[in-house]
Order: structure tokens, then sequence, then C-alpha cells
């Protein structure tokens, strides 16, 4: 397997926040929206992998919060991740990244469409731009919005919660 590179974030211009989520603070989660997982019925331990070359373009920010997961958990934090990706792709994603916690399919985009999360249109599929919700009791508390570099996700949540208390 080559290595590939871990892009240098310093030479990559930070997204703009073009509003797109400024809605979604204080906005309830349907309770009667029901999504797939990726199938993981229980959290594993995030198996440390290194400099893991998979993380470095496609998945940065979901690999940091793999690799932080110890942290959120003792903050107890209930973590998963939401992709508009199949159920079979997010499994895969999951085994692959050895990713300690879910991630739930919204596949038919019934959430994405019904809380109006930000998209971007790629090769015919309709994504989610990256993005972290802080949800308390069903409700959106915090938006991390634009996420950059997103490899720092998690320790940007870590740190907020922290301070939060």
């Amino acid at each position: 397997m080559s290595t590939v590179e871990a892009p240098d974030w310093s030479t990559i211009p930070a997204p703009i926040d073009d509003g797109s989520t400024r809605h979604l603070v204080g906005a309830r989660i349907a309770s009667r929206l029901r999504l797939p997982s990726d199938g993981k019925t229980g959290c594993r331990e995030p198996r440390r992998v290194g400099h893991d070359p998979r993380c470095t373009r496609m998945h940065p920010q979901t690999c940091s919060f793999r690799d932080h997961f110890a942290e959120s958990k003792a903050l107890s934090v209930y973590l998963f991740g939401l992709s508009t990706q199949s159920p079979a792709y997010q499994r895969e994603a999951a085994d692959r990244l050895h990713l300690p916690f879910a991630i739930l399919s919204d596949e038919h985009l019934t959430m994405t469409r019904a809380m109006s999360l930000p998209t971007f249109e790629t090769s015919g599929m309709t994504l989610l731009k990256r993005f972290t919700l802080v949800l308390e009791d069903g409700k959106v508390e915090h938006v991390f919005y634009p996420v950059f570099p997103p490899d720092r996700s998690a320790t940007d949540v870590i740190e907020w919660l922290t301070k939060k208390g």
C-alpha cells in the first residue's frame, strides 16, 4: 500500500461560513425519525493504527473522532456519525477505519431535508458538508461549522465541551 501524505491544511483556504447551519441551534431532532446504522450493535475501542493513510483525504473528521474517542467517552458523550451513503458503504468504512461508534445512514435524505442540513453535489451524489452538532435531550445546542481543519474537529468539540462544563 502506498503512503498518502496528509494535506497541509495551512496551504488550503479555510471554508467560509455560508450560514447554512444558523437555523439549527435550538432545533429539535424528530423523535419519530429512524435512520439505519452501519450495523454495529455496540461500541468497540478504536484500534490505534498510527499514521493511517486511509484517513488523510476522505475521512479526516471521522478519524479525529475515532482517535479521541476515549476523551469523548470520558465526557459522557454519545457519539455517532451521519452520512448520506448506504448502510453497506458505512459498514465497510466503519470496519476499514476501525470506528468505535455507529454511523447512521440518511441515504434517502430524510433527516437532511427535514433539518435543511448543508450538502453539496459530486459525481451524482448528494453528500453532507462537514459539520458537528452537539445535541442535548434531542435539541441542537451547538453547531461547529464550517469544520476546518477537519482533523482537529474532535479536539475542537472536546475543548468546547470541557469549557462548557
